[in-house]
């Protein structure tokens, strides 16, 4: 718990940081070279990397759009439901969706606009920073993951859990750089303000499954 009190902080002191240095412009000579390395030289409206790569990377994006994270977030809760894990569910509930209202109140409030030196290759409607695929797949495959590592008996599959949560995240928020609709710091910022959020509602899991408010990995409901 102590941990992940530490990380948290850790995480939105980070985001603070990136968002002080964004509005002041100092990350601005930072994002442009960044997002031009997934450029070819000479051609800006070019991604590097065969045409495959490109449709690939829009694959990978749609795994942190708002439709594929709800259905996905649907179908647990309504597993967890159906298991009588109804603290679990509603762990799931508040982490994803509070993650979403937050990362919507922080678009408005920052109003960064979209990358202006590429083509964007996919649509784009809100504001840049921070990173809503960024910080909403922090905050859904990290809980997730955190979910399957308590029910996971071996270290070695607790490790390959969050490994794969931590892959999916990183994943994301890359091809969203590559794609030229996100600065690198917006990406950043997602990646902080998310895990950030899913390690505090984690601890608060944790602090109410103590106080006997909340299941435990071992509980099992009858059939």
């Amino acid at each position: 718990m102590l941990a992940g009190i530490l990380l948290a902080a850790i995480g939105g002191f980070a985001f603070a940081w990136l968002a002080g240095e964004v509005m002041e412009g100092e990350t601005r000579r930072f994002d442009a070279t960044l997002l031009m390395l997934f450029r070819t030289p000479g051609h800006p409206d070019d991604p590097i990397g065969p045409r495959w790569v490109e449709e690939m990377a829009r694959d990978v994006t749609a795994l942190g759009s708002g439709v594929v994270l709800t259905v996905v977030t649907l179908a647990v809760i309504g597993y967890l439901l159906l298991s009588r894990k109804r603290g679990a569910a509603l762990l799931v509930a508040l982490s994803v969706g509070g993650g979403a209202l937050l990362s919507t109140a922080l678009k408005f409030g920052f109003d960064r606009p979209r990358p202006d030196l590429v083509p964007h290759a996919v649509t784009v409607y809100t504001a840049s920073f921070p990173s809503g695929h960024a910080m909403l797949s922090a905050a859904t495959f990290l809980t997730l993951g955190a979910l399957l590592m308590r029910v996971a008996a071996r270290r070695r599959l607790k490790g390959y859990v969050m490994a794969l949560a931590v892959l999916a995240t990183v994943l994301v928020g890359t091809s969203r750089v590559y794609l030229g609709v996100h600065w690198p710091t917006d990406v950043l910022a997602g990646w902080c303000a998310g895990a950030a959020w899913a390690l505090l509602c984690w601890v608060v899991a944790l602090r109410l499954q103590r106080a006997g408010q909340v299941e435990t990995p071992a509980d099992r409901a009858p059939d």
